[in-house]
């Protein structure tokens, strides 16, 4: 893949917490694409930088996420101030949906949004996620609905954003796609994980007609939820250096 940033590596220029967090960013970049779940230059995903500043990372507008690095971030502040010298802007959008959920949600530490066929397609059905597989059933117990209101641009929709989001870490907007927060850059990516996961199952199942499908037994959609109380990202601590090898194979180069 190749890079779309050619400023210099801000490595150094920045503290440690804040380039492991432009890393970890980077990483979720590089890795949705590898996934095939990006959109173009559209879509968005964040990070908050350590300290008590409440700024977080975000995409430069216009980049692929393939070209994502580290350095190319953009460090902006919950009233959409750029806080830190670069020749990018951001996406307007993005700035509405993660500057709500990060202004609100203290443990919200990563905030992924996603438009991929199937999350879309699912944020479409009346019914929204159904119970039909295990990884729906793992997300299920996690996953709030937001009502479409057009593109992000209005600021006003931030609180009522969060008011539906609550203390869930997915979030299926409606006729739109999918989000997922988390503690960190592993969290939230197990948790989109799991969610895109279930909704592609879904779109799959539902080829066969409403009527030819078999929902989970309420016992077993019980005994799961009992099982993953800590949620689909439980796992990340597993999972992430293992996705960050494969990174490093397929996709290096982030890390800059």
């Amino acid at each position: 893949m190749a890079d779309g940033a050619e400023a210099l590596s801000l490595r150094g220029q920045v503290s440690a917490e804040e380039w492991q967090a432009r890393v970890d960013l980077a990483a979720l970049y590089r890795l949705v694409a590898l996934h095939g779940w990006d959109d173009l230059i559209f879509t968005h995903i964040s990070i908050r930088v350590p300290g008590p500043e409440h700024h977080f990372l975000i995409n430069p507008y216009g980049f692929l996420f393939e070209e994502i690095t580290a350095s190319s971030l953009v460090k902006v502040d919950l009233d959409g101030q750029i806080v830190a010298p670069t020749p990018h802007f951001i996406n307007p959008a993005g700035f509405t949906i993660h500057s709500a959920i990060h202004a609100a949600r203290e443990d919200a530490k990563a905030v992924i949004h996603l438009h991929t066929d199937a999350g879309v397609a699912v944020s479409a059905h009346k019914q929204g996620l159904l119970p039909l597989t295990q990884h729906a059933l793992i997300a299920l117990p996690n996953v709030a609905y937001h009502d479409y209101e057009g593109i992000a641009l209005h600021l006003d929709e931030r609180a009522r954003l969060v008011n539906d989001l609550g203390e869930k870490t997915l979030m299926i907007l409606r006729n739109h796609g999918t989000l997922s927060v988390g503690r960190d850059a592993a969290q939230a990516f197990l948790g989109i994980f799991f969610l895109e996961r279930a909704c592609q199952q879904q779109v799959y199942a539902l080829t066969a007609g409403r009527d030819n499908i078999l929902m989970a037994p309420q016992a077993a959609q019980d005994e799961v939820m009992s099982q993953v109380k800590g949620g689909p990202g439980m796992t990340g601590p597993l999972a992430w250096p293992a996705l960050l090898r494969k990174l490093d194979r397929l996709a290096p180069g982030y890390a800059v």
